[in-house]
């Protein structure tokens, strides 16, 4: 049985949204989704499955101003606005979560502590570089047994006669076999916690990379032994001080990752649906079939809230409203969604939704360390029962 129409609606755009964005939102979108389309995809699968990070895409993401794009033009990043921050990062997930990880780790990891806590010259000499792809970054604030519980972090800081020595292992650090500098989180003599640009080339500091992994098998994950790494003064970042600059920082990466998550539940939705109108069993269409039919609207109900939230925290960062509060409920709902959808989105390809040919097992397999990373579901809960009921249930 044929379909009675043609296909005239585009899954990401149910709700018109395309009509809420500029010229220029559009035109970076649809750049980027053309480089993903063409460098990407293609090879997705492959990369996955080998567990490489594709370091020959580093300097297109940096052609294209994808790297730190929302920070200022003249410390030679795009300077672009939230929103096209936002669609930037949904596009690259769409291609895949380990892409999106390593933009989102230079950008909002790296780069904005830098901007945000460091001294103009701090920001000179390590900013443009990092923009331009020459030099890769990563952020050191997760610890074996410091995950959720950031406040626990031991990494130590002593204050030498000429800078500072650091002493501690951090864990999970996306970019961390291949940075060349690394923000570093630890606590000084007076236990306050302190902000560092550790060079990764000093003497005592190593990565190991972990192999293991069934998620996010694109992104280079690792782990970071510091063993007496001595580091000059202008390597602290002076206003870098106390756990709250932390959390600044993932806030900057969750409303990112609230963005990437779509991209995403996108990419499964319309391999699904294509899927679904094309397979014929028992004579019809599955799409013909009310069960399927069921899955693919609760997909689009749930992607087209997830984009509804994610447009209104661009509108509210760039009019310097956005509490950290609203990215919590944005992180939690867009990325669990992600991966409900990417879920049904195999369930619905059946046995080739676990192959490598088609694109929801990976995304869905990816969106499990996604909705882990940045704050478990689980704890953006409590971070939202906080700020409902005044009482504090961690």
């Amino acid at each position: 049985m044929q379909p009675t129409t043609q296909l005239t609606v585009r899954v990401d755009n149910f709700l018109l949204l395309d009509e809420l964005l500029t010229d220029e939102q559009r035109l970076t979108r649809d750049t980027v989704r053309r480089f993903v389309d063409r460098e990407v995809l293609p090879h997705a699968g492959q990369w996955w499955l080998r567990g490489e990070f594709p370091r020959h895409l580093i300097p297109r993401l940096a052609e294209l101003g994808l790297l730190g794009a929302n920070l200022p033009a003249e410390y030679g990043a795009a300077g672009v606005d939230s929103i096209t921050y936002g669609l930037i990062l949904q596009e690259l997930e769409r291609g895949d979560s380990g892409i999106r990880s390593f933009a989102s780790v230079q950008g909002a990891l790296v780069m904005y502590p830098i901007f945000t806590f460091g001294t103009e010259a701090q920001r000179r000499r390590w900013l443009p570089p990092l923009a331009r792809g020459e030099l890769i970054g990563c952020f050191g604030l997760t610890e074996p047994t410091a995950g959720s519980d950031p406040g626990a972090l031991q990494t130590r800081a002593r204050r030498t006669a000429d800078g500072w020595e650091l002493n501690g292992t951090k864990m999970w650090i996306t970019n961390g076999s291949m940075a060349h500098l690394a923000i570093i989180w630890a606590r000084d003599e007076t236990d306050e916690i302190r902000g560092f640009v550790v060079e990764t080339d000093r003497p005592g500091f190593s990565a190991h990379e972990i192999t293991t992994k069934a998620s996010m098998r694109v992104s280079d994950t690792s782990e970071l032994v510091l063993e007496g790494v001595r580091v000059p003064e202008d390597a602290l970042l002076p206003e870098a001080v106390g756990l709250r600059a932390a959390l600044m920082c993932l806030t900057q990466a969750r409303y990112g990752i609230a963005w990437g998550a779509l991209g995403a539940a996108m990419a499964c939705l319309e391999e699904a649906l294509a899927y679904a109108r094309t397979r014929v069993a028992f004579g019809r269409p599955i799409a013909d079939r009310q069960l399927i039919q069921a899955r693919l609207v609760d997909m689009l109900e749930g992607l087209a809230t997830g984009q509804l939230l994610a447009y209104r925290l661009g509108q509210l960062k760039d009019q310097g409203k956005l509490r950290y509060t609203q990215v919590s409920l944005a992180k939690r709902y867009n990325v669990r969604t992600a991966l409900q959808i990417a879920r049904a989105a195999r369930s619905i390809l059946g046995a080739y939704g676990i192959t490598l040919e088609y694109h929801a097992m990976r995304h869905a397999a990816n969106l499990e360390t996604v909705d882990t990373y940045e704050g478990t579901y689980d704890i953006h809960t409590l971070i939202l029962g906080r700020e409902l009921t005044g009482f504090s249930a961690f």
